[in-house]
């Protein structure tokens, strides 16, 4: 069993490069075009609408521009979301959902949604994204009841759940903050170059990885 990281859009060419070979999320909302001469040194590629960051900017993201993107992805991206609403309004996500990627179920929705959920999913690829409203904390027994009634044949998506990144059940997550650990590091490390500090968050990701996929394995065995 293994738990794959996609480590959120960068935001400069040297983020980029230090994240070669890792697994990356790219976000509509944030997406340049210098990106396209990056993107194919990553190992895994999932698309994200950048629902987050018109949830905290108040900027709306054209679900017709959205749906013409997403379509540039069909041969290169593990999966490709659907453009949700997290601000709970789960008929405008349902809406947006007609223009293609797959759904998203959050703590927001009603909970006979995921019974419609779980098929569109199907036919989008299997994969089935698990969102929750800010803060994001303290919300456990929500995660396990839903993870316990999607099917195992679902690939499951946690947006920005690494907190619960030990529940079993997920097939992946994306991780928000690691470019900002890079400046984190370096304000304890003044010595290093910024680049330097992204080298040692990517070694942390690829290590925490393997560990990770140990403790599942044990767990599996017992």
């Amino acid at each position: 069993m293994t738990l794959d990281i996609y480590l959120a859009s960068p935001n400069s060419q040297l983020q980029a490069d230090a994240v070669r070979g890792m697994n990356v999320l790219l976000s509509y909302a944030s997406y340049d075009p210098w990106l396209d001469n990056y993107q194919h040194a990553f190992s895994k590629v999932l698309i994200d609408s950048g629902a987050y960051s018109a949830f905290t900017t108040g900027t709306a993201i054209d679900i017709a521009r959205y749906a013409d993107w997403m379509q540039r992805w069909d041969n290169r991206a593990e999966a490709v979301a659907g453009l949700d609403d997290i601000s709970g309004d789960w008929r405008k996500s349902m809406s947006n959902y007609r223009y293609g990627g797959f759904p998203t179920f959050h703590d927001t929705d009603p909970p006979e949604l995921l019974d419609e959920l779980i098929p569109m999913a199907r036919e989008r690829g299997g994969w089935l994204g698990i969102g929750l409203k800010p803060p994001r904390g303290g919300k456990e027994a929500f995660l396990r009841d839903a993870l316990e009634r999607i099917p195992a044949d679902i690939h499951i998506h946690g947006w920005a759940l690494r907190a619960y990144r030990r529940m079993r059940g997920f097939g992946s997550m994306d991780s928000t903050n690691w470019w900002r650990d890079g400046l984190k590091y370096r304000t304890y490390m003044p010595w290093l170059t910024y680049g330097e500090c992204l080298e040692i968050v990517v070694k942390r990701e690829q290590r925490e990885h393997l560990v990770f996929d140990e403790v599942v394995e044990q767990m599996v065995l017992i």
